[in-house]
């Protein structure tokens, strides 16, 4: 199973040959329980990940809240029990992986509740800006937290950037060439960095056009200029580059329909969480 391969190499990379330490000070037959607490607001996310990670070393958990939820500092999340020594060498991927994947649904969820309240409908959405190895699990966070998931693979789209272009020509003829070779259950997108590209995409056939690395007021006139040409509605319309939670609501302002920001993935903070653990008394 691919996310059990995953886990096992995340464990293999920390364990190594073994915890010395554990070895050297515990009771091989030490058995415990403990708790994972969450220490601020946190919008949840990893906890079948964890279950699973758990269960490779033979331990078992509890999620005590749901992937998804929303919960307040001091909130306990999830059950362990197990082997002492077993926990005590999980317990490091364990945070981390918890950590890193809420932190991610948490920067997620503040950016859709931007949008919420500004009132548009557009969706919020990552990029491939995700760290080698991870992106199951950073993507999965993204959608816990409300986002859209974009494209998890090259094999997902076409996506006609910049250096495409360079290196293939005109935005129609990459369009034309993409039409002929690439089935037709494939949506084709093309980066437009002008309004002036943004049309002759959407003419040459693009189902999404993505307005790249422009302001909010560039991204509304090219937003303009589709409908001026009776192209919008062929179109969906996609922002991104250089937006921030600062400036979001404004590109919320642009109609577009999906607005991708790489940050909530590359560099969302972790959220601050601990492992308490206890031996439990042998009968």
């Amino acid at each position: 199973m691919l996310i059990e391969d995953a886990l096992g190499r995340f464990l293999d990379e920390d364990i190594g040959h073994g915890d010395i330490t554990t070895d050297a000070i515990l009771d091989p037959g030490a058995k415990a329980t403990g708790h994972v607490g969450c220490k601020e607001r946190a919008v949840i996310a990893g906890l079948s990940e964890s279950v699973i990670l758990l269960k490779l070393l033979g331990c078992e958990g509890k999620s005590k809240v749901r992937d998804g939820q929303e919960v307040p500092a001091g909130t306990i999340i999830l059950e362990v029990k197990g082997s002492g020594s077993a926990l005590l060498r999980v317990e490091r991927v364990l945070l981390n992986l918890l950590s890193h994947m809420s932190g991610v649904a948490t920067a997620t969820a503040e950016l859709v509740s931007i949008i919420k309240e500004s009132g548009s409908s557009a969706r919020i959405a990552c990029t491939r800006k995700t760290l080698p190895g991870l992106r199951y699990f950073e993507k999965r966070a993204v959608e816990l937290g409300g986002g859209d998931t974009h494209r998890l693979r090259l094999d997902d789209a076409v996506l006609i950037k910049d250096n495409h272009l360079a290196l293939a020509g005109s935005i129609t003829e990459s369009v034309r060439k993409a039409k002929a070779k690439v089935s037709f259950t494939k949506k084709i997108e093309v980066e437009a960095t002008s309004p002036d590209q943004a049309v002759e995409a959407a003419l040459a056939g693009a189902d999404i056009v993505l307005l790249d690395n422009m302001t909010s007021h560039e991204a509304k006139k090219s937003v303009n200029l589709l409908e001026a040409r009776k192209l919008r509605k062929h179109v969906l319309v996609e922002v991104s580059g250089g937006i921030t939670r600062e400036n979001l609501a404004d590109y919320a302002k642009t109609g577009a329909d999906v607005i991708s920001i790489g940050s909530i993935t590359h560099s969302a903070k972790a959220i601050d969480m601990s492992l308490e653990l206890h031996r439990t008394k042998q009968g």
